[in-house]
């Protein structure tokens, strides 16, 4: 699954001009999750994949989203919107109530998150965040293989309370700008069941996605960042 912000503009709450200069890469984890997908099938891999990409743009207009404003997600939590630049885990979190109608023994999502993520672990690596221990060693030991750089960043029980709303289930932001890529993964949790805490990845790919300067064997641009890593994770598990 994957985020598709086919531009963002940072919406009512407007980005600077020379953050808008890359925007259009903020669909990366949506056009990595159709590479993966298209990739399984020629490589027949051995099991039934849904590829679901929230795909939209984050704009100023008539029918834009403010700040104050108050959304219900699909799951019916609502969300107080602080800013309207933390517009992709709005999209994600309706894309992970839908995949998990699927019943999915396993459920991933990759996106163009958070640019805390990159403060964190650098433009080359995508950060890892999930409940499942053995889930996460097994993604980052794949992405080894495959060429791509890795990192876990640990959910801390104690940030939860930073997303806090006083006319909302939760915010759209955290209150800190302090671990803003683990509180971006922990807002997203909110949407996650129970029964599915253990089965899902959250993949931060906002440092590798798209680089303006080339890199190992990446040109610059669009890296393809999370495909490899991916098809590397579900080969190593038929392999089992």
């Amino acid at each position: 699954m994957g985020k598709g912000l086919t531009y963002d503009s940072g919406g009512l709450s407007l980005k600077p001009s020379e953050h808008m200069v890359t925007m259009k890469a903020d669909k990366s984890g949506g056009a990595a999750v159709m590479a993966i997908f298209k990739a399984a099938a020629i490589l027949e891999l051995p099991y039934e994949i849904h590829a679901i990409v929230g795909a939209t743009e984050n704009m100023i207009g008539g029918d834009a989203y403010k700040p104050d404003d108050v959304l219900v997600a699909k799951n019916g939590k609502t969300i107080e919107v602080r800013n309207t630049d933390a517009e992709g885990r709005l999209v994600l979190a309706d894309c992970l109530c839908y995949a998990q109608e699927l019943k999915p023994d396993l459920l991933i999502d990759m996106a163009t998150l958070t640019g805390a993520c990159v403060v964190a672990l650098g433009e080359y690596t995508t950060g890892i965040m999930g409940h499942s221990s053995e889930l996460k060693h097994a993604m980052q030991k794949a992405a080894s293989k495959s060429g791509e750089l890795s990192g876990t960043l640990p959910f801390n029980k104690y940030l939860k309370k930073l997303l806090k709303s006083s006319v909302a289930d939760m915010s759209n932001i955290s209150s800190s700008r302090y671990g803003g890529a683990i509180t971006a993964g922990l807002f997203l949790d909110n949407f996650i069941e129970e029964e599915n805490k253990e089965k899902w990845l959250h993949l931060d790919i906002a440092g590798p996605a798209y680089i303006e300067k080339s890199w190992g064997y990446n040109q610059c641009g669009a890296s393809g960042a999370g495909v490899r890593m991916n098809l590397y994770w579900m080969l190593e598990e038929n392999k089992q």
